[in-house]
């Protein structure tokens, strides 16, 4: 895995280095420091069981040895594909214990997004649930073990283990030889791998260092003002970048606490936060619309929260307001991406002014600059590619050769976003250059999901196109061209995609039949004259 795609990116990192943004410690550094002061607190919450940091550096002690006696050393890819349970922070600590690289994987991914996430990453490891939300796991990776050399234990939590497979729980079975010791890793060495299918057909593996992912955590506790008191909700999965961020690595570092939800819903969210205390949350606008939706119902108790930081999909400033009024906290827009996790926000000085219409400034050392077509910096007002760089932007992908389309040759990353800056460098975001849907904060790629249906036997053409959606922000809607003679329904596309081992969470919302699709001059699909004929009226 190439480490750093430009020479340019190199002197980047050592200017990080310079400038104490890297070179700090590794993960499990951090971790030791915090269990050390916050013992006997609790670190994270799932349901009735509740985790004290000291037992959850004792467990994941126990695991990295655990995990050490199946093999796995220094740069080995250890997988999981879990729920919001505890155990999965357990292993990811684990596994950064041990010099590892982790790799979350969405638990909405079957069979076809899954073996290529294995393959390429060549997990050694992968522990999953045993049935959950009727997906049988241990099945599903049976049969695919054939196709992954490299995977050589498929671990099972909360369920017994089928044969050929163990229990997760085995891992931490003994005690580790000294379970508070901070092992010693190389803050620049590989933590996580996270694989992003947000703009190109195949998911894009984004490769983040200890440092990288630190330096991640530190500028949100400068931004967010977060302290040990601090107690986050947390809907979003384990297995994305917000989850990791928030409920994995924050508490790990700054001695924050994390409530984890393993399923979504509102009325549910409303009780936890009061019970619990709760701070603040970070997700996606489809959580702050329906917990604001369920406040406006139900009178809650939300005078613990003091923040809910918005981002992942397109956020109106009309749902800001409202979130404002009715919850009572500082509600604002954000914007970052798997690659590069937090780039704009704005902070306690300018949230109530700016967090509704802009995406915020860069959170320093980041920078942030509009470029135009042929890549050159715009001024302040007009329009162009959005490009950043700071320290907590990942290194690369773990397939390098697309490296040199996502890192300009002087060392941004392009984003593929489109807006401008105002004079005091505040972000607008009006589009983007990439074609994809974003369903409730999840990214998905239109080429992947036209290549799924194009397969089906009563589809002769297809365009796929993402249509604003109140409740999930964006909607998939696949425009086809069917055979003669061939009927189609939109449960009769989801049962194929279904058997092709498509998410469900990428199948068609909406299905438009046509004669023809609409073409450019140039023969290429005039994308944009569909969502103008499809979209609902405004």
């Amino acid at each position: 895995m190439a480490l750093y795609p430009t020479a340019l990116r190199r002197q980047d990192a050592a200017r990080w280095r310079a400038a104490g943004e890297w070179g700090v410690e590794s993960l499990g550094g951090a971790f030791a420091r915090t269990c050390a002061m916050r013992g006997t607190a609790a670190a994270l919450i799932d349901g009735e069981r509740r985790l004290a940091f000291a037992e959850w550096d004792r467990l994941s002690a126990a695991a990295a040895d655990g995990l050490g006696g199946l093999g796995v050393g220094a740069g080995d890819v250890v997988a999981y594909q879990l729920p919001n349970w505890w155990e999965a922070t357990v292993l990811f600590l684990a596994a950064a214990r041990r010099g590892a690289v982790v790799n979350p994987v969405l638990p909405i991914f079957r069979a076809r997004e899954l073996a290529f996430i294995l393959r390429q990453s060549g997990a050694r490891v992968l522990v999953v649930p045993g049935t959950y939300r009727d997906c049988d796991y241990p099945a599903m990776v049976a049969d695919l073990r054939a196709e992954l050399p490299a995977l050589r234990h498929v671990l099972v939590a909360r369920a017994a283990p089928p044969v050929g497979t163990g229990a997760l729980d085995s891992l931490w079975a003994h005690p580790a030889a000294n379970a508070s010791a901070a092992v010693e890793v190389d803050p620049s060495t590989p933590l996580m791998l996270m694989y992003t299918s947000g703009t190109t057909a195949a998911a894009k593996g984004v490769l983040h260092t200890h440092d990288t992912l630190l330096a991640e955590v530190r500028s949100l506790r400068r931004v967010h003002a977060l302290t040990p008191g601090d107690r986050t909700l947390m809907p979003s999965p384990l297995t994305h970048i917000s989850g990791v961020v928030h409920a994995i690595l924050t508490p790990a570092v700054v001695g924050t606490s994390a409530v984890l939800m393993d399923r979504w819903g509102a009325a549910a969210a409303l009780q936890t936060i009061a019970r619990e205390r709760v701070t603040y949350m970070v997700g996606a606008p489809t959580f702050l619309q329906d917990l604001v939706a369920q406040a406006e119902e139900v009178d809650g108790d939300t005078t613990s929260l003091r923040l809910f930081s918005c981002g992942g999909a397109p956020v109106s400033a009309a749902l800001i307001r409202r979130a404002r009024a009715r919850l009572g906290c500082v509600a604002k827009r954000v914007y970052g991406s798997t690659e590069f996790p937090t780039i704009t926000c704005t902070d306690a000085a300018d949230a109530a002014e700016m967090g509704a219409e802009t995406e915020g400034r860069a959170i320093a050392p980041g920078e942030v600059r509009i470029a135009d077509a042929r890549g050159r910096a715009v001024p302040a007002g007009a329009a162009g590619e959005v490009q950043a760089r700071g320290p907590e932007c990942c290194v690369g992908y773990a397939d390098a050769t697309l490296n040199g389309e996502a890192f300009t040759s002087d060392g941004w990353f392009r984003t593929g976003d489109l807006g401008h800056l105002d004079a005091r460098g505040y972000l607008r975001i009006t589009g983007r250059i990439k074609e994809i849907v974003i369903r409730k904060g999840e990214k998905f790629s239109l080429r992947e999901l036209e290549d799924a249906i194009a397969a089906h036997p009563a589809v002769a053409e297809v365009a796929v196109i993402a249509l604003p959606d109140a409740a999930t922000g964006e909607r998939v809607c696949a425009v086809v061209v069917l055979r003669g003679g061939a009927t189609l329904t939109v449960a009769e596309l989801s049962a194929g995609l279904a058997a092709a081992g498509l998410a469900r969470q990428k199948h068609p919302e909406q299905l438009e039949r046509v004669d023809a699709l609409p073409r450019t001059d140039s023969g290429k699909l005039h994308r944009a004259a569909l969502v103008r004929r499809f979209s609902p009226a405004s």
